[in-house]
C-alpha cells in the first residue's frame, strides 16, 4: 500500500510538472509570437492613419480615422505598377533559377561519388556561416558595368541565384540522402542515364524540398533590397516594390509621409504573406523531411 501511494504521489508531481512545464513552453511562444506579429500590424494599420497621427506616436494600434486615400496615393506616386511587376520577374526568375541549380548540385553531391565532392561540401557548409555583404558590392557593380549587365535586373538576378545557395543545396542533399538508393539502381537497370534519373525519378519525390526552396528563394528575391538599390540608381523604371517603398517617405511636404510608406510597405508584404498561407503546409513538409539526414 505505502509503495502504491508513494508511486501515485510521483506520478501526480510528474503530471504536474509537465503541465506547468508546458504552460511555460505556451506562455513563451505566445510572447515570441506577439514580438514576431506586433510590426506587421503596426504597419499595416499605421497605413490607414494620417501622417500627424503617425508622427505623434502613441501605442495606439487601431487609427482614429481610417483613411483609404493613402494607398491610392501610394499607387499612384510610387508608380507601383511598374514596381509591382519588376518584384514579380525578379523573384519568380530567382525563384526558377535557384530550384534548377540547387536541386541539381544537391542531387550531384548526394548520388555521384567524385573527386572532391566532400571538400566542396564541405566548404559549402562553411559558407552558410560567411556572408560577404555590401563588401563585394562595388566589384560586382564594376564588374556588371563592363559587361554590359547594368541596363537590366539581369544582374540582380544572376547575383541573387549564384550566392548564398549554401543553405539550399544543404537541406536538398538532405531530403535525397532519405531517398533510397534503389529506385536509381531500378532506373540504371531500364537504362536510365545518370540525367534521365534526375529528370524522370529523382525530380517527382523532390517535390516537397523544392517547395520549401521555392518559398525561400521567392521570399528572398521579394525581399531584396541592397542589390536592386545599387544596380537600379540609374533607371528608376527597373525598381522593385522594396525600392519604390522607401522611395516614398519624400512623397510628403516637407514632413516626411509615413502613412504613405506605410500604405506602400503593406502593398510589398501581403503578396507574400498570402503565398505562403497557402504554401506553409508544403514548407513545412519539406523542411522537416530535409532535415532528416545531413
Amino acid at each position: 500500500m505505502g509503495e502504491n501511494m508513494a508511486r501515485k504521489k510521483s506520478g501526480a508531481v510528474k503530471s504536474t510538472a509537465t503541465k506547468i512545464q508546458n504552460l511555460l513552453i505556451q506562455i513563451f511562444l505566445i510572447f515570441v509570437m506577439m514580438l514576431t506579429i506586433y510590426p506587421i500590424l503596426y504597419v499595416i494599420l499605421g497605413s490607414f492613419k494620417g501622417n500627424q497621427e503617425l508622427l505623434l506616436g502613441g501605442i495606439n494600434l487601431i487609427p482614429r480615422k481610417f483613411i483609404i486615400s493613402n494607398y491610392t496615393e501610394a499607387w499612384t506616386l510610387g508608380n507601383f505598377g511598374v514596381y509591382t511587376v519588376n518584384s514579380i520577374v525578379l523573384s519568380i526568375s530567382i525563384m526558377v533559377l535557384t530550384l534548377v541549380i540547387t536541386s541539381m548540385a544537391g542531387y550531384c553531391l548526394a548520388r555521384k561519388k567524385f573527386w572532391g565532392s566532400s571538400v566542396i561540401y564541405g566548404l559549402l557548409l562553411i559558407f552558410m556561416f560567411i556572408n560577404v555583404g555590401s563588401v563585394s558590392l562595388r566589384p560586382l557593380f564594376e564588374l556588371s558595368v563592363k559587361v554590359g549587365m547594368n541596363k537590366s535586373l539581369l544582374s540582380v538576378i544572376l547575383i541573387s541565384t549564384g550566392t548564398a545557395q549554401a543553405a539550399n543545396i544543404f537541406l536538398i542533399r538532405g531530403f535525397m540522402n532519405s531517398i533510397p538508393k534503389e529506385l536509381d539502381e531500378a532506373a540504371k537497370i531500364d537504362g536510365c542515364t545518370f540525367f534521365q534519373i534526375y529528370c524522370r525519378i529523382i525530380l517527382p519525390v523532390l517535390k516537397p524540398i523544392l517547395a520549401t526552396v521555392g518559398l525561400l528563394s521567392f521570399r528572398s528575391g521579394w525581399n531584396e533590397y541592397i542589390l536592386p538599390l545599387v544596380f537600379t540608381m540609374s533607371n528608376e523604371k527597373l525598381r522593385p516594390l522594396t525600392v519604390g517603398v522607401v522611395q516614398l517617405r519624400n512623397a510628403g511636404d516637407g514632413a516626411a509621409a509615413w502613412n504613405i510608406m506605410f500604405a506602400g510597405s503593406t502593398i510589398a508584404i501581403v503578396p507574400i504573406i498570402v503565398i505562403y498561407m497557402f504554401f506553409s503546409k508544403h514548407f513545412m513538409e519539406g523542411m522537416t523531411s530535409g532535415a532528416v539526414k545531413g
